[in-house]
This record gives C-alpha cells, sequence and structure tokens, in this order.
C-alpha cells in the first residue's frame, strides 16, 4: 500500500516540546542505585512518538536510491536493561591478510573453529545472564567472538553455488552454516511486558521493581501499513515458539494394514503426514530404513501416503511471479518432501556435453542424463536448462551454458503430492525393498478410504493399533533457523500452517500419544487445518498479547503483495519477544550484519558500519519492498529493536535501496 502525504504520521509539536524523551538510556553509574534513580525520574513521562527529521546518513541513502520520505517507514526502539542485555555476544570480523579488523572492539580472542567458539560464548553468556551484577555488562562485552572475514567470504561461496535466486535460500541438509544451530545463549525470563506501544522493563533491585517506559529513538511514519516481505517471517516463527515451544517437534507415523508374515507386509503401509517443514530426502530415507528396521521389506499392497493435516494448501506455483520453477514459489504440504526441488549437477565430459545428475531420485519418470553445451553465461535454470516437466519426463529446452562446468541448479516441482510419491518409491527401491502395488497420496485419514478400497484376504484386516515407526522431526528451533536464515518460505508455511493445529491439541493427549507411540488415528488427532484457520489464530494471538492492531496476512511467509504491516507492529512483536523464554531461539535464527544469512553483504555495502556483528537481522526483498527487521547492540551496550520498510510505487532497485536500511542499522548501532 502506497502512503500519500494525508497519511504521514507528524509529531513535530511533541518533538520540540520534549527533546529530552526521545529515548531513554540509563548514564554511567556513579553508584548502585543511580541507574534506578536515573530511570524513576522518567518514569512518569508519557510515551512519545516523536517524528523528528531522519538521520542525514538515511537522507542521503534515500536521495541515491531515488526515493523519499514518503517511501520508508522506521522505528528503532531501546530495549531492556543495558546491564543485563538478552542479545548474543558481539561478532567482530578481522582479516588477517590485510591486519584490518572491523570496528575494534574491547577485546578479541583467535578463532580456530567458528563453531566452537560459539559453543563456548553461549557457556560463558549463559553464566553472565545469570549474574545480575553491575560488572556483568563488561565482562559480557568482553567475550568477543572473533571471525576471518576468508572464512564468511568461503562460507558465501558455499551458499551462491546452491542457490540461483539473489533473495531466497532453498536450505538443503547437505549445506553447512557457519553459525549453526549450536549458537545460543541463555536467556532468563526477568523482565515483564505489556500491552502498551511503549514496553516497559523490569529492573529488579534489592527485591524493587521499576517499570519504565522506553520511547523510540526514531519513529518515522510508523503507523503507515506497508507490504513486508520476508520480515513477515518473524511473525509466524516467533507465534509458533511462544505456542508450540522450542523444543516442539513434528512426528511422522507409519502405519499398516493386514499381517506382516517374515519380511512381507500382506497389506498397505500408511505414512501419516504431520506438516514437517523439513523431510528433506534424506531424512525421507531414514525414515524408510525405519520401516525396513521394523520387518517390512517387501509389500504386497500400496504405500499410502495421507496428508490431510493441510487442506486445500496447494497454489500456482506461478501465480506470484510467473515463476513456477522457483523453489521459493513450493506449495506447502501436510507430507512436504524435499521442499518439492529437485537438484541438478553439471559436470562437463569434454567440449559439447555435460554429464547430468538428479537428487532426489524420481520413480517413474524420464531425466536426460546427457546434455549438449553452448557458449554463454552460467545463470538461473530457466535461463540455462529452460526446463520443462512434462507428464512422464523432464525435457531441457535449451543448451547448457559451457560456463556452467560443475554447478548445481534447483528447479521446483509442479505437484508437491506426486513428487512426494515418486520420491518415496524410487527411495523405497533403493534400499532393496519391493512394492507390488502404487504409492498413493490423498489428503485424506486412511480411516476415510478404507470403505473405498476393495482389499481381500490378509489385507483386509484393520489398521494396526499402535504407529511401527514414529519419526520426529528437527525441532522448531532449528526449523526457524533455516526460515528466518536463510528466508526459506515454504518452511515458513508449514510453520504458519502447524500453528492452526497443533495449538489446539491437548497437550497431555498430544504427549501421550507421542511418548508412548499411541496412534493419533486412535485420538482422532492431529485435527486438519487450513490458510484460513491457520491465519486466524496468528490473529487471534495478536489481539490476545499485543495491543497494535493485527497485520493483514494472506500466507506466513511474506511472499504476497496483499499483506500488510506496520513498523509499529514489528517494532511491538520484537519488543515483546525480547523478554520471552525462547528469545535465544528467535534471535539466534537472525542473520548477523556482515556476517551470516541474507544480511552478511552488509558489511560489503558499510564496510566500516558499526553495526557489524551487533544487529541480528531479518531482511526482505520484493521488486518494490526492501526491509530490514531485528536487534541491535549499541555501542554504549544498550539494546535496539528497528525496524525499516521501504515501499515503492513502481520496482526500485534493491541494491542502491538496501544501503538506505543499512545506514539505519549503522546510525542504531554508533548509539
Amino acid at each position: 500500500m502506497r502512503p500519500t502525504s494525508k497519511l504521514r504520521h507528524s509529531s513535530a509539536f511533541t518533538a520540540k516540546l520534549f527533546p529530552f524523551c526521545r529515548y531513554l538510556r540509563p548514564s554511567k553509574p556513579p553508584a548502585k542505585y543511580a541507574p534506578i534513580m536515573a530511570l524513576l525520574a522518567t518514569a512518569t513521562l508519557l510515551p512519545i512518538h516523536a517524528q523528528a527529521a531522519l538521520p542525514k546518513a538515511i537522507e542521503a541513502a534515500l536521495s541515491r536510491a531515488d526515493l523519499t520520505e514518503a517511501d520508508i517507514s522506521i522505528i528503532v526502539t531501546p530495549v531492556g536493561d543495558k546491564n543485563a542485555s538478552h542479545l548474543p555476544a558481539p561478532i567482530q570480523v578481522i582479516d588477517s591478510s590485510t591486519h584490518r579488523s572491523s570496528k575494534p572492539a574491547l577485546q578479541t580472542k583467535p578463532t580456530a573453529n567458528i563453531n566452537a567458539d560459539i559453543k563456548s560464548n553461549s557457556q560463558k553468556a549463559t553464566k553472565n545472564n545469570n549474574d545480575k551484577t553491575s560488572n556483568n555488562h563488561l565482562r559480557q562485552q568482553s567475550t568477543l567472538i572473533t571471525i576471518e572475514q576468508r572464512t564468511i567470504e568461503k562460507h558465501e561461496k558455499k551458499l551462491h553455488a546452491y542457490t540461483d535466486d539473489p533473495y531466497t535460500y532453498q536450505s538443503l541438509e547437505s549445506i553447512p552454516t557457519i553459525l549453526g544451530n549450536e549458537a545460543k545463549t541463555a536467556v532468563i525470563n526477568d523482565n515483564n511486558t505489556s500491552n502498551s506501544n511503549n514496553k516497559t522493563g523490569d529492573i529488579s533491585t534489592d527485591n524493587t521493581s521499576i517499570k519504565i517506559s522506553f520511547s523510540p529513538l526514531l519513529n518515522h511514519q510508523a503507523d503507515i501499513a506497508r507490504t513486508p516481505a520476508s520480515t513477515m517471517k518473524l511473525v509466524p516463527s516467533f507465534i509458533a515458539l511462544d505456542t508450540l515451544g522450542a523444543d516442539f517437534v513434528w512426528h511422522t507415523r507409519v502405519y499398516h494394514t493386514g499381517l506382516v508374515i517374515g519380511d512381507r507386509l500382506h497389506g498397505d503401509l500408511i505414512i501419516q503426514g504431520s506438516g514437517d517443514p523439513k523431510m528433506t530426502h534424506e531424512r525421507l530415507k531414514q525414515l524408510l530404513y525405519k520401516v525396513q528396521s521394523s520387518g517390512i521389506r517387501h509389500i504386497d499392497g500400496d504405500i499410502i501416503i495421507d496428508s490431510g493435516v493441510f487442506k486445500n494448501v496447494s497454489k500456482d506455483p506461478a501465480a506470484f511471479d510467473n515463476s513456477p520453477l522457483r523453489p521459493y514459489n513450493a506449495s506447502p504440504d501436510g507430507f512436504l518432501v524435499n521442499f518439492s526441488t529437485i537438484g541438478i549437477k553439471s559436470y562437463p565430459l569434454n567440449d559439447d556435453q555435460a554429464n547430468l545428475t538428479y537428487t532426489p531420485k524420481l520413480a517413474n519418470y524420464a531425466l536426460p542424463s546427457i546434455i549438449n553445451t553452448r557458449s554463454a553465461a552460467c545463470g538461473q535454470a530457466r535461463y540455462s536448462l529452460a526446463p520443462e516437466w512434462q507428464a512422464k519426463q523432464l525435457v531441457l529446452n535449451t543448451h547448457l551454458p559451457n560456463s556452467c562446468q560443475e554447478h548445481a541448479f534447483y528447479v521446483a516441482y509442479p505437484d508437491a503430492k506426486d513428487f512426494a510419491a515418486r520420491v518415496i518409491a524410487a527411495k523405497w527401491q533403493e534400499l532393496g525393498n519391493t512394492l507390488s502395488g502404487h504409492v498413493i497420496t490423498q489428503e485424506a485419514p486412511y480411516t476415510t478410504m478404507k470403505s473405498t478400497k476393495s482389499t481381500h484376504g490378509l489385507a483386509a484386516l484393520p489398521i494396526s493399533p499402535l504407529p511401527i515407526v514414529s519419526y520426529p522431526s528437527l525441532n522448531l528451533t532449528q526449523q526457524i533457523y533455516d526460515i528466518n536464515h536463510f528466508s526459506n518460505n515454504v518452511m515458513t508455511e508449514q510453520v504458519a500452517l502447524s500453528i492452526g493445529v497443533y495449538d489446539k491439541v491437548d497437550n497431555k493427549t498430544l504427549d501421550k500419544a507421542i511418548n508412548r507411540s499411541y496412534s493419533l488415528y486412535q485420538f482422532g488427532k492431529p485435527t486438519e487445518t487450513s490458510y484460513p484457520v491457520a491465519l486466524q489464530t496468528i490473529n487471534q494471538w495478536w489481539q490476545t498479547n499485543l495491543s497494535t492492531p493485527p497485520p493483514h496476512l494472506t500466507n506466513g511467509s511474506g511472499l504476497c503483495r496483499d499483506c500488510t504491516i506496520t513498523a509499529a507492529n514489528l517494532s511491538e512483536l520484537l519488543t515483546y519477544a525480547y523478554s520471552h523464554p525462547s528469545f535465544n531461539a528467535y534471535v539466534n535464527s537472525l542473520g548477523i550484519a556482515g556476517v551470516s544469512g541474507t544480511i552478511t553483504a552488509h558489511s560489503e555495502r558499510l564496510p566500516e558500519s558499526a553495526a557489524i556483528g551487533r544487529a541480528w537481522i531479518k531482511t526482505g526483498t520484493l521488486n518494490n519492498v526492501t526491509s530490514m527487521a531485528g536487534y541491535v547492540k549499541g555501542l554504549s551496550g544498550q539494546d535496539y529493536v528497528v525496524v525499516g520498510l521501504i515501499n515503492s510505487e513502481q520496482a526500485h532497485n534493491a541494491y542502491t535501496a538496501r544501503p538506505v536500511l543499512d545506514a539505519m542499522l549503522d546510525w542504531t548501532a554508533q548509539h
């Protein structure tokens, strides 16, 4: 939605009247109670949403990007107590080859292994977060992780080798991450949050608790609804953490009808999908191996996939941007396999041809293994291969550019259910097993199908009362790491839809079913959901826990042009999350400015930025949208929530628009 001059919110008078309360940050304490007295002195001030002039660096970046102040909403708000930060320790990026570093900090240590350093830092941060002395802040700041610039560059090179889209990343099991899921900082929930626009933090000393309202440091058109792009992922990922819990797992269960004699099943094998966001082809193979290990090698019947947990969620993959082959356009599904995406790798054979391999393989589907080459630059799959999914075969309508050499392309398959069926059939056969029937996918429980399926003899025996396999997913913390760090759209949809299912399942019943492997068919669980149900659940959560009007969602990933949210919405959500028990799972899912995730290039665009290693950010990009939202640790030690949303009437250049929000991060970090 394009803002007009009539919609602009102006508080110039209040900004002039109360310049001293544009933000609240305790000064360095001369004594134990100094910060308490400083905060108490301002506690009675009314929250002021002052719309001051934009900082000069942001104005200059807007001008260079051919954008105006009307195109942007920004809100920067202090959060928490600077002496008890909930953010992880900052990271310093160094370049040993030139002896340069970004913004020297208090104290550094050499990095031998990134993940080991982060795990060590997590242990120190845990200790620091539980030590509430005034010296705690200094110890926490001196715990600084150091990462080599060449390590980041090497990591980025690997990432770019596996993606053909500059703004989204199709997360795969085989790709390492520079900051793994062990990068977690313990968070204590010693702050309560109110439902006001300016959240309050509790500061406790000698059993004294004082609530302080923080006014924004910068507030520019924060109440205008705008298209957020992928910063919308912050909404369902946090609500899932709050309603389901950081350790929540999806369980894919396998049952059978008939009778097992020896290693042969005389009946059907039933796979009950749970909505697992990351059932990669490797994990699917593990699931089928567990079936094999249970004693079944041969099936005299069908394999039936029950994906009924999600109803009517399939979408036209070309509807958003007429790019149906792009992995980010894949549809969610109750049993989503490998993001409905196939990897095509090319290997040069000679000057005229190349060999192609496919992962995963598709049963009963022809995939060309040899392709001719041509003299051209290697680009996206639709240009380099021009793939076309036909009924029984994949057709490549152009010769492969010879400059591709060894290269990986990722191409989405148009039908999630057909894709899952073909991959299961291929994997079952790869394990040396046999199947006399077919792999059938249906959006309904098996129990509703049995009356229409003609069975005889042993195969007519009813479904097993207990699952023979209950296969857990990665936990929610690991799932949202991929969602927010790499902006995985279809995984976000899976999580958003799951909120509409599992928040209504009775916890005692669900725990009983999970821990004792009771049949969810027996309990009539899980219930089914759809987009309207899931989005209404998210809307109700917002109305219950926050005070701003709920955002308008048509899906959970932000891959939509009719979704809208305000900067104030995101700011309130991020402030609420800051004091939540699952905050460390949330903040560690975000990219780190200049270091990892979709915000890595921040240091290339703004090499001297104070935000490098000090900002945890989710980015978003569409052809007329550039956005960033997350947290920044100021050089003073104060933590900030930052949100910046840029919308323009026409498509704008993302490479010139991003520096506008880079300037926002740098400006905030300098405080």
